[in-house]
Parts: C-alpha cells; sequence; structure tokens
C-alpha cells in the first residue's frame, strides 16, 4: 500500500492509507541522527545525545492518530435519546502536523450536531479531534475527516465542524506572516441545506 492510497478502514471512514509495518522507533532515531549530522551537527555532544530518542518518541507520539480505531475510542458512548436540538463544543484545542513540511499547525475546532435519536458522550468529540490531528494533515482534510466520522457513528440530522489554525509553516519559513490564520469548515445534512441552521452555528460560536 503506498502512502497515497485511499482505504476504507474497519472504521468505515474514507481516509488516507499508511504503509504497513507502524513506527519503527529504532529506525526513526537512526534517521534523526543522520538529519543531525546533514545539518552540520555532532550528535555525540552532550546536548544532542538523547535527541535522537526524545524525537522518535514525539513523533511516535503525535502520529498516534495513525494507530487509533474510532470504534475502541467511543467505547460504545453513543446512548439513544428524543433530544434533537443542536448539541456544540467549542473551543477544542489541536496540534497536527502540516504534511507540506512536516511542521506544526494548531489552533481550535468548534463543533455541532443535530440528534437524530443518539447522543455521543461530550469527551468523546475532543478525543475523535485527536485521532484525525495527531498524523500528517492538511487542515481541510482533517476538518472534513472529523465532519464524516460523526456523521458516520451517529447518523445525525446533520454535522458541522469548523477549525481555526495557525500554520508555522506560513510564520518560521515562506512569506513569514505571522498573524495569519486559517479557517476551514465541513457542513452535513441540516448544516449544509438550511442557511438558517448553519447561521446559528456560527452565531453561536461566534
Amino acid at each position: 500500500m503506498s502512502q497515497a492510497d485511499i482505504v476504507k478502514t474497519s472504521n468505515g471512514i474514507f481516509e488516507e492509507g499508511r504503509v504497513e509495518g507502524g513506527f519503527n522507533m529504532n529506525r526513526m532515531e537512526e534517521l534523526v541522527r543522520e538529519n543531525l549530522l546533514l545539518v552540520g551537527e555532532d550528535p555525540d555532544r552532550e546536548g544532542l545525545l538523547r535527541t535522537p530518542q526524545r524525537v522518535a518518541k514525539a513523533w511516535e507520539f503525535l502520529t498516534e492518530g495513525y494507530t487509533k480505531n474510532i470504534d475502541e475510542v467511543l467505547n460504545e458512548a453513543i446512548f439513544e435519546e428524543r433530544y434533537d436540538e443542536m448539541v456544540i463544543v467549542k473551543d477544542i484545542d489541536f496540534y497536527s502536523l502540516c504534511e507540506h513540511h512536516c511542521l506544526p499547525f494548531f489552533g481550535k475546532a468548534h463543533i455541532a450536531y443535530i440528534p437524530n435519536g443518539k447522543i455521543v458522550g461530550l469527551s468523546k468529540i475532543p478525543r475523535i479531534v485527536d485521532i484525525f490531528a495527531r498524523r500528517l494533515q492538511v487542515q481541510e482534510r482533517m476538518t472534513q475527516q472529523i465532519a464524516e466520522t460523526l456523521q458516520a457513528k451517529l447518523q445525525p440530522q446533520g454535522v458541522a465542524v469548523v477549525t481555526e489554525a495557525s500554520h508555522m509553516c506560513m510564520m518560521m519559513r515562506g512569506v513569514q506572516k505571522q498573524n495569519s490564520a486559517t479557517t476551514a469548515s465541513a457542513m452535513l445534512g441540516v448544516f449544509k441545506h438550511q442557511v438558517e441552521t448553519r447561521n446559528e452555528f456560527m452565531t453561536l460560536i461566534g
């Protein structure tokens, strides 16, 4: 399977595939050491002796979303409920890595859904955000994946996701615009087709 393959996982969610074999800690440490040499550093000096190990562990954590299973994260926390008004969880912090430069982008996600007989434990919504944030990503895809996952698992009347992020690849390099921010949205169901519902959500998240 190539890194660019699109596959349908056991979760029923379409997402980009990952090369089989998972995270290789030893190989990652070797590559970090090689990179230190390539930039002109001495990986054997005191300050860098454990850097390959630290960086490898950091990457394992920052990309752990590839190994997470949606159903295991939800852990049967979907409940039957007759409530049919908008549910919003906003200001969910997230940190991700831009797949183009492997630099961080970070910000907040605002998520709403209108139940159709099912609700989900509120803590599960930020966990779903983390699953897709902790991968090599683009903000637009991550936003869509969060929305499609909630739509597939809850089958609500609709889902809305708005993400706001600062991208270090724009701030540290390139155009070097430190105060720029990017907003992406994904609207499904009634949020896509009913202007009033979409506007209510946008008003409530400020």
